[in-house]
């Protein structure tokens, strides 16, 4: 049977949660009260996370880690975003993360997002280690820095840099003003592209959703490689908007890129950009469970065949890969 430790207090010690652990007893430690955090001690002795309230339009932080999983659940009725660790065998050290987040958002008034990005930026910057980045995320990143200049050419580098929302955790790449831009970059013959979660292709209320899609090919000895893309944006804003180039770097850090990762790829484009108007898209039939019962969801779509809106916003009209 979870039991609950009562008033909310600032933190919970590992001494008390490991107490819990070996006797394979739940409970529900209180931290905050707004938004609600709290410490859960799950039963078996295996498992340990942080809930945190989000807000009705609110989407919790999205995460490149392996040993960190993120999801949505509701609880007494109430959303909250669930952080815990995919490895049972980091518990102790996984604890001291989730107390770190913990004490952002309950004694320094950070939101989730910002508390998860400062807390994962001040681990990686101790151990002195830079997370490599996958291929997809890496023609991802690619990808999205594509849109950012082209935005850029139309709004100003400064607009372009704040419109980028990816690295927030947002539902979407960017935010414009009357508009939201999704973009997926692939690397195979097919237009086909990974989907997360069930409102990543969800216009938000009261705003359109485009939807970016790249095809990139390797291009041997000619195209571009990420560092040479990050190099030509990072140029670019220092010359036309340097209060900008920190919070891009900033971005970038969030998530994973490093200029002191090998990058010897070179990419080309496959295929002309294809732009789509959110209504045209593939949906995942749902099962009979509403979706808030859906903790998490990924799918893959195929755009290929699919004729590219005939009016979209002009900044997407003219997308080419930096150089």
């Amino acid at each position: 049977m979870t039991e609950s430790t009562g008033a909310p207090r600032p933190s919970v010690s590992w001494s008390e949660v490991s107490g819990y652990l070996d006797r394979g007893q739940a409970t529900t430690f209180p931290l905050g009260t707004s938004p609600s955090v709290e410490y859960v001690v799950g039963h078996g002795g295996d498992h340990i996370a942080l809930h945190v309230g989000l807000q009705s339009r609110q989407r919790p932080p999205r995460t490149n880690l392996p040993m960190i999983r993120i999801d949505q659940i509701r609880e007494n009725g109430a959303r909250k975003a669930r952080i815990e660790t995919t490895d049972p065998a980091l518990l102790r050290d996984f604890h001291d993360l989730l107390t770190a987040i913990a004490d952002r958002i309950v004694t320094h008034g950070r939101t989730l997002d910002q508390a998860f990005a400062e807390t994962v930026r001040a681990w990686t910057a101790l151990l002195g280690r830079t997370r490599e980045l996958s291929t997809e995320k890496r023609i991802g990143l690619l990808g999205e820095l594509t849109v950012m200049r082209a935005l850029a050419a139309a709004h100003g580098w400064e607009k372009a840099v704040t419109a980028w929302t990816g690295p927030a955790g947002e539902e979407h790449d960017f935010g414009l003003p009357g508009y939201d831009v999704e973009v997926k970059t692939t690397a195979s013959e097919e237009r086909r592209h990974a989907v997360h979660g069930l409102g990543q292709l969800d216009p938000a209320p009261g705003r359109a959703l485009w939807f970016v899609s790249l095809q990139l090919t390797r291009g041997g000895a000619e195209g571009v490689t990420l560092a040479d893309t990050v190099a030509a944006v990072s140029v670019e804003i220092s010359e036309h908007a340097p209060a900008s180039l920190a919070r891009l770097e900033r971005d970038l850090a969030t998530i994973g890129w490093s200029r002191t990762q090998e990058d010897d790829e070179r990419w080309v484009a496959r295929s002309t950009p294809l732009v789509l108007d959110s209504p045209v898209l593939p949906r995942l039939p749902l099962a009979a469970a509403p979706p808030e019962r859906i903790g998490s969801v990924q799918y893959v779509i195929d755009v290929g065949g699919l004729a590219p809106t005939t009016e979209p916003p002009a900044p997407l009209t003219d997308l080419q890969l930096p150089s």
